[in-house]
């Protein structure tokens, strides 16, 4: 399997590619983010410039980063998008991407349900507070 399962971003791209500031706004991922990632070898592929050095940004490295962007969100830290970036760049590495993926599918499991615990602690509070002002008010 030589594709990548990349997200899906709702935006055009022209045969130019997308300015750094567009990629920005399309993924809502700070331009700084966008140049600290390249500097961090988190992209796939160098990214290409125009003849005046802009970073041009294709398709395919618009949902990269939008899947940077839906990892990080889910608490993958740097580290971790090296390393499934470099395994990604290269061929034969399925086995090895399903075992990271399926670690860090467990981790956002265990964050889910750490998560619905403390909102059933927040809920519980809510509800006290609640009957404490309806007692209190005439």
């Amino acid at each position: 399997m030589s594709e990548l399962l990349l997200p899906v971003v709702d935006v055009d791209v022209p045969a130019e590619g997308l300015s750094i500031s567009e990629v920005s706004a399309a993924t809502g991922l700070s331009i700084e983010a966008l140049r600290y990632y390249e500097r961090e070898n988190l992209l796939l592929r160098p990214t290409p410039r125009d003849p005046g050095r802009r970073r041009r940004y294709d398709q395919r490295d618009v949902a990269w980063v939008a899947g940077l962007v839906m990892l990080r969100e889910t608490g993958m830290g740097i580290a971790d998008l090296r390393v499934i970036a470099e395994l990604s760049r290269q061929e034969g590495t399925e086995a090895e991407r399903l075992a990271f993926f399926e670690e860090h599918r467990d981790r956002v499991k265990a964050q889910i349900r750490r998560t619905r615990q403390h909102l059933a602690a927040i809920e519980k509070k809510i509800a006290t507070y609640r009957e404490v002002v309806e007692e209190e008010t005439p």
